[in-house]
């Protein structure tokens, strides 16, 4: 029987944040080690509050959550992504208060310390600003050697970005931070939004989780509500969203297997231009097939099949329902103001 792959998960847990958790959460081949919260779509506190709710639904208590980093590598605070993800980060979907507490460890020590006990195998997924990663490898600079494998959602190569015409939201909310885990000697493998944007979540998505009737289910399909709400008035043409988060736990876990990742030399602009945040890959070699280079630094996931969210869906619909299939939970559905000069957070 094989071993299931210890993972860590750094998030800001917005919406699609909770949908990676429950998708690692209920996969067997993974051993969801731990969970580290950061500043981002919500506050960290709040996200590891989310969080341990989330988890809850499957009942996954005994996942240890940390707290990290609210402010950048600079001192400033993000610009929390409510008007995407909604007021509390999940959609606006109340959920009980968790039974277990955030960890008292700091995220930072969670991380290095879950890495030293996993020996090596332990792979790290980052779905939010990568402040927490930076302090980290200050702390230890030895962490590219402690862990396998390291997973990032962000960037943007060939697709616009999402907070800027250039910058995605986990790389442009601390530029800093990501230039320096970026530049560190990862094993490493980037999901930016060429790939997430283009793998949508719709409303047939949310139908086959409410036929579900499991407390995760039902979450999801309504927490899916403010998001597709945000998504439908200024990313898509229709009413869905994208699959940021989930697309790359699936590519941590190796349950999606890209179609097309050249391994490439990348970087962030960390100036104070309009390019500021943005990821800078160079693709120079696109129309000669990605050919070997000596200066990669990542793996840049640029293709994928498009049928991921139907894995997801299926994935989900392994928890447990409910014996009274009625909501564990209830929503509430906020007017938004709409940002003219940003886009949906990662």
């Amino acid at each position: 029987m094989t071993t299931p792959q210890p993972l860590l998960m750094d998030c800001d847990t917005g919406v699609d944040d909770a949908l990676a958790l429950l998708y690692l959460a209920l996969s067997p081949d993974v051993d969801l080690r731990a969970v580290t919260t950061v500043g981002g779509n919500t506050a960290a506190r709040q996200a590891a509050v989310n969080t341990l709710q989330v988890l809850e639904l499957v009942g996954r208590t005994d996942i240890p959550v940390a707290a990290g980093a609210d402010r950048t590598l600079k001192g400033s605070l993000p610009h929390y992504a409510t008007h995407v993800h909604g007021d509390n980060g999940i959609g606006n979907v109340q959920l009980p208060a968790p039974t277990a507490p955030v960890a008292d460890t700091d995220a930072v020590d969670l991380i290095i310390e879950t890495a030293r006990q996993a020996d090596g195998a332990l792979s790290l997924l980052a779905t939010a600003p990568l402040t927490n990663l930076a302090l980290a490898l200050r702390r230890e600079p030895r962490l590219p050697e402690l862990v396998r494998h390291l997973t990032v959602m962000g960037g943007a190569v060939h697709h616009p970005g999402n907070i800027t015409p250039l910058a995605e939201a986990n790389i442009g909310n601390d530029p800093e931070a990501a230039a320096l885990v970026l530049a560190a000697d990862w094993d490493l493998t980037i999901v930016p939004l060429d790939v997430t944007m283009r793998e949508n979540l719709t409303t047939a998505t949310q139908r086959d989780l409410l036929a579900h009737g499991s407390p995760a289910c039902v979450f999801a399909a309504r927490a899916l509500d403010v998001y597709f709400d945000f998504h439908e008035e200024v990313a898509l043409p229709f009413r869905g969203s994208a699959c940021h988060d989930p697309l790359a736990a699936a590519i941590a876990a190796g349950h999606v297997v890209p179609r097309l990742a050249p391994r490439l030399h990348v970087d962030v602009e960390t100036g104070d231009g309009p390019a500021r945040g943005a990821l800078v890959a160079d693709t120079r070699a696109l129309y000669l097939s990605y050919p070997e280079r000596a200066d990669a630094t990542a793996r840049v996931v640029l293709e994928t099949d498009g049928r991921f969210p139907g894995q997801l869906v299926e994935r989900l619909r392994t928890s447990t329902p409910a014996a009274d299939t009625a909501s564990p939970a209830t929503s509430t559905r906020t007017t938004r103001t709409t940002r003219t000069n940003g886009g949906t957070a990662a």
